[in-house]
């Protein structure tokens, strides 16, 4: 059996919490008490700049340190490009990152791009969604 292009039928109202979710995300990114929350126990998430971590407890001690250094003064808008479901109770969610670098010119570094795909898997947990898996690749 060819599983290649198979996808489970989209139901509207999970793409419409999974849009909510992403949005939830893109609010609370200055807020170490509700974004972790929003993520699975066992989530893996690698940014943009390629450091991974695992787990909600060591997502939410990077969050703190970085918005207690001048990275606070980074925020990300995301925009939904498409969602795939793989399983009733799993979602794939491709997005476009825009980052938006409001540190002062000397802290600032042009290193990174100011945009990334982004891919969340998201799991389904009762009758809402979490991020199980959030990575972000640069685009040069």
């Amino acid at each position: 059996m060819d599983t290649t292009n198979f996808t489970v039928p989209a139901n509207d109202a999970d793409e419409q919490r999974i849009r909510e979710l992403v949005a939830r995300s893109q609010e609370a990114q200055i807020d170490p008490d509700v974004l972790p929350a929003l993520h699975t126990a066992n989530l893996v998430i690698v940014n943009l700049a390629g450091r991974r971590l695992f787990g909600r407890e060591a997502f939410a001690s990077a969050m703190t340190e970085a918005l207690s250094s001048p990275l606070k003064d980074i925020r990300t808008s995301l925009e939904v490009d498409d969602i795939r479901f793989t399983t009733p109770d799993v979602a794939v969610v491709s997005l476009t990152k825009t980052v938006h670098d409001e540190r002062s010119e000397t802290e600032s570094s042009s290193e990174l791009p100011s945009v990334g795909v982004m891919t969340y898997v998201l799991t389904r947990q009762g009758d809402d969604w979490r991020i199980a898996l959030a990575q972000t690749t640069p685009v040069r």
